[in-house]
């Protein structure tokens, strides 16, 4: 009876002790999620306004629910959509909410930012679909620059010689688990970016850049680069991978003649959003170049033959609103500053305002 109470305690003692461990370690991962949120947290603080993005992965303050009165917008876009090189409340999105407001009567104009550097439109769907629960009435669809290819192009746009994929936001697996946007690995891998690229954090996005960095800076990015990896593990820990196939997709040769990949891609983010009960806009940028000007003519035939009986589907041309090699306006030949955003954004009113009276 002796022997078998030794051999029943010493069962219920490496028990407690394995279980000892597991709460340790659960204690452990849960102080390192905390740490991270936390660093995270304030980091999103200092950045969201400059040059970033709030928790929720857009610009601009949060936004919380849906009022009765409201009409709510949903802007998606790159690096043009998103404002960049200017504060949140001098891209296109902010002068587009303070326009529509200034007479609506009894209705208040919610517009959302949720543009994404470098990303073409292959991630309309999968912005509209992540940002669903905004529950907006109108998508305005707003990119065409980040799917040109290799001639032809403005200064700021590097070439491209493959389909443009990007899903900016579901490269973080937090993200993709939990709709949380962690800003902590996107600091350090877009500084070390800028490093790399002189500065040219966009045109790293993009494609390809020609500065070539000293080893001072390579040195730096190196550093940067890891100090990204191991938060970006830390959001492994948070959340959870999701394998989306999406994200693993191979870039297939980019069709310059047809623009087959730019226009499908634009016509299934409409047809999601039309499915779904969403007004759609789709805009044609100011004009960049001939080869831009080509695309967006391949985009208006795509659109009328897929949705010309469809009124709560509007194309507005913005083509000829401004003149990109104007520096006043546009800095860089592409990027456009607060006055020229307003511009855009004067050029919206009206087509929005059409769709939200019916």
């Amino acid at each position: 009876m002796r022997i078998a109470a030794r051999s029943t305690g010493g069962v219920a003692g490496r028990a407690k002790r394995v279980l000892f461990a597991c709460a340790a370690t659960i204690l452990s991962a849960a102080s390192i999620a905390l740490l991270f949120l936390g660093v995270d947290a304030y980091l999103h603080s200092r950045v969201q306004n400059d040059g970033g993005v709030n928790v929720w992965g857009y610009r601009g303050p949060t936004i919380g629910r849906k009022a009765a009165n409201e009409i709510r917008v949903a802007v998606l876009g790159g690096s043009t959509a998103f404002g960049y090189g200017v504060h949140w409340n001098e891209s296109f999105p902010y002068y587009l909410q303070m326009l529509l407001n200034e007479d609506a009567r009894n209705r208040r104009y919610g517009v959302v930012n949720l543009g994404a550097p470098g990303q073409g439109a292959f991630g309309f769907r999968f912005d509209l679909a992540d940002y669903a629960y905004l529950r907006y009435d109108v998508a305005i669809l707003y990119e065409g620059y980040n799917d040109l290819g290799d001639t032809d192009l403005p200064n700021a746009v590097p070439p491209r010689d493959s389909v443009n994929n990007l899903l900016w936001r579901r490269q973080s697996p937090v993200f993709r688990a939990t709709g949380y946007m962690p800003v902590l690995p996107l600091v350090f891998r877009e500084k070390a970016m800028q490093l790399r690229s002189g500065g040219q954090l966009d045109a790293a996005y993009r494609g390809r850049v020609v500065f070539k960095p000293g080893l001072a800076a390579r040195a730096s990015a190196d550093a940067l680069q890891t100090a990204a990896a191991i938060a970006e593990s830390v959001g492994n820990v948070v959340g959870r991978l999701t394998g989306d196939a999406a994200l693993a997709a191979q870039a297939a040769a980019l069709d310059t003649k047809s623009w087959r990949h730019y226009t499908d891609n634009v016509i299934a983010a409409v047809r999601f959003a039309r499915a779904h009960g969403v007004k759609v806009v789709v805009v044609t940028q100011p004009y960049a170049s001939q080869a831009h000007i080509a695309q967006q003519r391949a985009l208006s035939d795509a659109l009328k033959s897929a949705f010309g009986d469809d009124a709560e589907v509007k194309y507005v041309n913005l083509g000829t609103a401004v003149d990109l090699r104007d520096q006043s306006i546009a800095y860089d030949g592409l990027h456009l500053v607060a006055s020229g955003n307003e511009r855009i954004a004067r050029g919206l009113v009206a087509p929005v305002r059409e769709l939200t009276s019916r």
